[in-house]
């Protein structure tokens, strides 16, 4: 029974957990994110467009499952030589550009972390978490594995916990909140484009889906994506509307809201949580690079061992470092976000949902008559 469960656990919810682990990242678990691209349509605007990016994660999740599966194509680079064929290239670059955008922000709201929290100089945070992405990412798909499970089991805790509370002191703020009427303007681009450069996570996290068995997981898995993505964020965005619109405006929205609670040790606690999201999330950035490294280097006969992951996580991770420093958490989520979410609509959503399904359910062609 127990070896059951864990066979169905590893097909139908590590991808989901997985694709979390990638989604997450500090502008997720800060609120930043959330307060960039939904409060701005208000409270019942940002929930509208929350749904519709649940929706499409789940869409294009189901669709990049299926078509990785049934090209056998267990990493990014394999994927996009079958979807794009010599464009494969494009998107390389473009994946390229959003592991540095993501862990700039990571290191960036790590640095702001450590700061709020510790008095920490920023600089420290966001060593911190460089080196704890280096050092997992160097030991293989397996710990990146053991990471995505035991982070999500603690940050669904800890969510519950902050979620349940900020209802408990704020419920007559959040019922003001949610019941004033507010222009809903903008929610449709809100959940698109935070859907559409978040979605790549689905590429992201191809090595994970080597537990699949058929086709049946790929579509229970990639469904849901989704709802295991976004159910946290939802109820994130539904503390928020107790303080809506003076919180759109904070850089770290979580530490306002926990200013609010008046709890020192949960405050902590949460900030360790923010931090463990980071960890994931850059671990699974770094990890789908060092896999795709990997591909190459198989393919010359040589092995990949722990000190070369460990070299490809370094530069990749100081390369990032530089940008955060330059450009700060805020700036990064409100420009550079937009930009990939228009750069992965085109080189990735749009061939998968139109040629990339088209593969997949074109009408088999009838064996030729026997003479």
């Amino acid at each position: 029974m127990t070896s059951h469960f864990h066979s169905r656990f590893n097909r139908w919810i590590l991808p989901g957990f997985a694709f979390k682990a990638v989604v997450i990242g500090g502008g997720y678990a800060t609120g930043r994110e959330l307060a960039e691209f939904f409060l701005p349509s208000g409270p019942w605007g940002g929930i509208m467009g929350m749904v519709l990016a649940m929706v499409i994660w789940s869409g294009v999740c189901t669709l990049t499952f299926l078509f990785a599966r049934a090209t056998a194509s267990m990493d990014y680079r394999s994927f996009f030589g079958q979807l794009l064929g010599p464009g494969w290239i494009v998107f390389e670059g473009a994946y390229f550009c959003l592991v540095v955008v993501m862990l700039s922000v990571f290191a960036a709201a790590a640095g702001a972390l450590g700061a709020a929290v510790f008095n920490w100089p920023a600089l420290l945070g966001t060593l911190l978490l460089i080196v704890s992405i280096a050092a997992i990412s160097a030991f293989g798909s397996e710990s990146v594995e053991r990471l995505f499970k035991y982070v999500t089991f603690f940050l669904y805790a800890v969510f519950a916990a902050f979620i349940l509370l900020s209802l408990t002191r704020f419920s007559d703020r959040i019922a003001v909140g949610l019941t004033t009427s507010y222009p809903t303007t903008g929610w449709v681009l809100g959940g698109v484009t935070y859907s559409v450069y978040n979605v790549v996570g689905a590429v992201i996290i191809l090595p994970v889906l080597r537990h699949l068995t058929s086709r049946r997981d790929a579509v229970i898995a990639g469904l849901l994506c989704g709802p295991l993505a976004m159910l946290p964020a939802l109820l994130f965005l539904v503390c928020m509307v107790g303080y809506y619109p003076g919180i759109a405006a904070e850089a770290l929205p979580s530490d306002f809201l926990l200013d609010k609670l008046q709890l020192p040790i949960f405050h902590v606690v949460f900030q360790i949580m923010i931090f463990s999201a980071l960890l994931e999330s850059g671990t699974g950035a770094v990890h789908a690079i060092n896999e795709r490294v990997a591909l190459v280097v198989r393919a010359r006969g040589q092995t990949f061992g722990r000190r070369a992951r460990l070299m490809v996580a370094a530069i990749v991770l100081i390369i990032s470092v530089f940008v955060a420093n330059r450009f700060g958490l805020v700036n990064l989520i409100a420009s550079g976000y937009r930009f990939l979410a228009y750069l992965f609509m085109a080189v990735y959503v749009l061939p998968l949902i139109t040629y990339g399904a088209y593969r997949l359910f074109r009408p088999s062609r009838p064996a030729p008559a026997q003479a």
